[in-house]
């Protein structure tokens, strides 16, 4: 998976789709500044994520963005995403491979040199640490420090995701410790000072 500089950002939706998502959802992906988009809505029923997902599928597809789904290989199958994405307690790797074919697969590593090996091994379409900083997105059971960015960088080429609390303030200390993608997402759509397009356009 190759990703361009200018593009490192990989959006999560937010928890709820809220009236005007859909618009504000096409005026961030227009900025040209987002390489992925992640549907991670916990509390909707299968058919409800089926319908939102085609939506959000369609927009991608007309701004050049990948569309994954989050923890579930066969919904994303259902939408014809580019992938999915998979958390520790999710399912395995190679049986994700099994429903999705050759499309993305990333995988959560937490804070684990370890568990990004397997990962990597597995070959992960990219690998995720985090949480970086303190979130309210959701509960941090895990801490990760920048260390852990260089040292998988000298381990492989296979690109890093960096998650928790990433926002204006400290998006460009990861950019600079070797993170490919920043996964935002409550920055973006719980932000009470600016729009969603406001957010994107001042991470630079």
């Amino acid at each position: 998976m190759r990703i361009s500089k200018k593009k490192f950002i990989y959006l999560i939706s937010p928890n709820k789709v809220y009236p005007h998502f859909y618009q504000d959802l096409k005026k961030v992906l227009k900025t040209g500044k987002v390489s992925l988009f992640q549907l991670r809505l916990k509390k909707y029923s299968f058919k409800q994520k089926i319908i939102i997902g085609k939506k959000i599928n369609q927009i991608c597809k007309k701004n050049g963005v990948k569309f994954l789904v989050n923890d579930d290989p066969i919904l994303s199958k259902k939408l014809n995403a580019d992938g999915c994405h998979l958390g520790q307690k999710d399912m395995s790797l190679s049986e994700a491979r099994k429903i999705v074919g050759n499309k993305i697969i990333g995988v959560t590593c937490h804070n684990s040199i370890k568990l990004a090996k397997v990962a990597i091994k597995e070959k992960a379409s990219y690998i995720a640490f985090g949480a970086f900083f303190s979130t309210t997105t959701k509960k941090v059971e895990f801490k990760a420090s920048s260390k852990i960015l260089n040292k998988v960088k000298k381990l492989t080429k296979t690109p890093v995701v960096a998650i928790g609390g990433i926002n204006f303030n400290n998006y460009k200390k990861l950019l600079l410790n070797n993170a490919n993608l920043l996964a935002i997402s409550g920055y973006v759509w719980n932000n009470k000072k600016y729009k969603p397009l406001e957010t994107i356009e001042k991470l630079k």
